[in-house]
């Protein structure tokens, strides 16, 4: 394989491409766009409608800047905001307009922390302590559902962060107003020094969804998105409350009756259980969590998946006490090596092992404009199968520049020892070093070197990741290296694989024809990815090319893509997708792969996916068809299914073919009242899961949870059936 050379090659081209091109960016303005908020003298009422006379007293902000489809020039959707505060809240208020009323509105259901890109959203930026590399953001649609999150540097999102805060939406004729309240308890921000002007970082976004086009105060480049706060306008005028105590508690009860039948042999089991957490900002810039007798059972479950490949599989973190300022311990913001991973706390054994229950938990959190400092503790009890654990991190990152960073970050797992398990005391640490650096407002450069330690067995092992990227408006090129050798173990970690070093750079053209306004942008690229040993580096594992040259979005938000991926396999391991056992040699093949998507905010839409061509020394056919009905924000219905063609594959030249099916539906009175279900089957393993949850807001993040999940297993070997309800009531106060 000389796929050195055609990396080298490819990087010279695609950095000589993107220094000819006029790719539109421009800098962050030396002069701030000043938005001014004023002191309400009344009471405001958050119903939506902007009706007290301290709206009409404050200054609008209506010089937004399109940012799609096309950047700048004249827009459709206009837009106006202004910005009050008392002694206890921010408020902004928007009127949105859209000649179409009501009927213009595009809104897919009513949860909260909906997706971008689906629904009609308007939505405020803040940088409370002018990090320049940090946002929250608040975000809502006409319907009054609530999206809020954090941001790291304009790479890193963390969508499932939870704020306290209010928003009610008023739907007119001629567009839609939102009315935001939200309180300074829920913002950390540093007090100015006396006599100084508060000033904080913000921006404005809407989009408008029927027509795609996105809109924002100030300007930023359509390269970039809304937390990219280097740009954003100064909002002053503000006159901040002294710090109090602002303790937060939020208990909870819990009623679980779980009955398990196997093989014929059936057991029931009911328990109740109080808990709950405790969040103390010490002061605006530091905030103390606490949690005991931890429960998640309102948390969403993974679905099921069927792994072709030889890498290890990503689930993501769902729970709601590691997810909030989960960004902090994200490291170079990437999958592949993750030291510290919060879903290996709570489970009995590894990922899909059964949980285990979280005695106490402790998080310390500092962050001003310079640095942060964190760190946390759980202790995770003993379980029947699995020794009682100690999960520690600290973390420690430094800001300097315009919009560089580096970290420090350790992290020690200690398993007690267990008599009953035989099981002696184990001990591991991982030490890492992380960073970004952006030169320019196109270039980011991120690293990330970490060394892990198991006592026990004495071994050292390290991993490494470098990335370097141009995004612009017109192109996009990257190139990652990452190293992991066989020795690296992060027992609090994640890693795709041992013993590898992957090569992967690649860019792709952004083409927005000026004549097809019906096309929002055109991306064809190519990436390159190539793998070998860490321990022997002239072994190669493997390498394909992933070529694109159609990857078409259009206006009204639908999507199609063709892709060709020529690959080079060497199996010099024990390797059975789907419990095929693939023959330990080399293959070459080549894959072909077709997607679409209609345009997701409609009431329906489609989405598809075919892929066929060789696979080993087999073949390989692979249909995902999805479906959903939206008929009004209040009910929604989605379909899901995948086939998988295996013929001739493997040493046994077997055929198989999986068939998984996922049914999904989701009913809402209101933002605050709702319902979502699904059912998933699996022909793979004869698996069937249900999930069912109620859901219901009484109070601002106060929830009462009605839950129902069953697992089924019915093959030959195997009759099992497990079934739980849950009841869970929690309410949170603060003070």
């Amino acid at each position: 394989m000389k796929l050195y050379s055609l990396f080298f090659l490819f990087l010279f081209w695609s950095t000589a491409l993107t220094a000819q091109q006029a790719d539109g960016n421009f800098s962050p303005p030396k002069e701030k766009e000043v938005v001014r908020a004023i002191r309400a003298k009344g009471a405001i009422k958050i119903d939506g409608k902007l009706n007290e006379s301290d709206w009409q007293r404050a200054v609008p902000i209506a010089d937004f800047f399109r940012m799609e489809p096309r950047q700048g020039g004249a827009y459709r959707y206009k837009t106006q905001v202004r910005v009050l505060f008392d002694d206890k809240y921010l408020y902004v208020g928007a009127f949105c307009a859209d000649s179409l009323g009501k009927r213009g509105i595009r809104v897919q259901d009513l949860r909260r922390d909906f997706s971008w890109g689906e629904n009609d959203i308007f939505g405020i930026q803040l940088d409370p302590q002018n990090l320049k590399q940090y946002a929250v953001a608040f975000q809502t649609t006409p319907y009054g559902n609530q999206r809020d999150l954090q941001n790291f540097n304009d790479q890193s999102t963390d969508n499932d962060w939870n704020a306290l805060w209010t928003v009610r939406t008023f739907q007119a004729d001629e567009g839609y107003y939102t009315e935001f309240a939200i309180p300074f308890k829920s913002l950390r921000y540093d007090l100015p020094i006396k006599g100084e002007e508060v000033i904080w970082g913000i921006t404005f976004t809407r989009l408008a969804r029927r027509d795609y086009e996105q809109t924002v105060f100030p300007a930023i480049p359509q390269s970039f998105s809304p937390y990219r706060m280097t740009y954003a306008a100064q909002l002053k005028g503000l006159e901040l409350p002294e710090p109090s105590a602002n303790v937060r508690v939020e208990p909870y009860a819990l009623f679980q009756y779980e009955n398990q039948t196997e093989d014929g042999a059936k057991t029931t089991e009911s328990s109740f259980k109080l808990g709950g957490d405790a969040k103390w900002a010490v002061n605006p810039n530091t905030v103390v969590d606490l949690t005991f007798n931890t429960d998640f059972a309102q948390a969403d479950v993974d679905r099921a998946v069927n792994n072709l490949e030889r890498f290890n599989i990503f689930f993501p973190e769902r729970r709601q006490f590691f997810l909030e300022n989960s960004g902090i311990w994200s490291g170079s913001y990437q999958f592949a090596i993750r030291p510290f991973f919060s879903r290996k706390i709570g489970l009995a054994g590894d990922f899909n092992a059964q949980p285990a229950p979280i005695d106490v938990g402790v998080r310390y959190t500092q962050r001003d404009e310079k640095q942060t400092l964190a760190g946390m503790y759980i202790h995770q009890a003993a379980t029947d199968i699995s020794q009682a654990a100690n999960f520690g991190v600290l973390r420690y990152a430094h800001n300097y520049g315009k919009e560089n960073n580096v970290g420090f970050m350790f992290t020690h797992r200690l398993n007690e020892s267990s008599e009953s398990l035989n099981r002696e005391t184990q001990n591991n640490s991982t030490w890492t070093i992380d960073g970004l650096i952006r030169p320019s407002d196109q270039w980011t450069v991120n690293y990330l070197a970490s060394v892990s330690t198991d006592y026990e067995k004495g071994d050292l092992g390290f991993a490494g990741r470098f990335f370097a990227g141009r995004q612009a408006n017109k192109s996009y090129w990257g190139w990652v290296t990452e190293y992991i050798d066989q020795s690296y173990n992060p027992a609090m970690g994640f890693i795709s694989q041992s013993n590898v070093i992957r090569h992967n750079p690649g860019g792709y053209w952004i083409v927005r024809p000026k004549k097809l306004k019906w096309i929002r942008r055109w991306d064809p690229g190519l990436f390159v990815n190539y793998y070998h040993d860490a321990n022997d580096p002239g072994s190669f594992q493997q390498a394909s090319l992933y070529l694109f040259p159609i990857y078409v979005f259009f206006t009204d938000g639908s999507f199609v893509e063709y892709a060709i991926t020529p690959t080079w396999q060497n199996i010099n391991f024990s390797f059975a997708p789907l419990g095929i056992a693939i023959p330990q040699e080399e293959f070459f093949y080549v894959r072909h792969d077709i997607n679409i998507r209609t345009d997701q905010s409609k009431k329906w839409s489609l989405s598809g996916s075919y892929e066929w061509g060789e696979f080993y020394n087999g073949r390989q056919k692979k249909v995902v068809g999805g479906a959903r009905v939206a008929p009004s924000p209040h009910f929604a219905l989605n379909v899901d299914y995948e086939y998988i063609l295996l013929e001739e594959l493997g040493i046994l030249q077997q055929n198989m073919e999986t068939h998984l099916t996922t049914l999904g539906a989701r009913l809402a009175v209101n933002p605050r009242i709702q319902m979502s279900s699904f059912y998933q089957y699996n022909s793979f393993d004869d698996q069937g899961r249900w999930n069912v949850r109620f859901s219901w807001e009484y109070q601002p993040l106060s929830f009462l949870y009605l839950v129902f999940n069953s697992n089924t297993i019915s093959t030959h070997e195997r009759d099992f059936q497990q079934q739980q309800t849950i009841a869970k009531l929690t309410f949170l106060k603060q003070f």
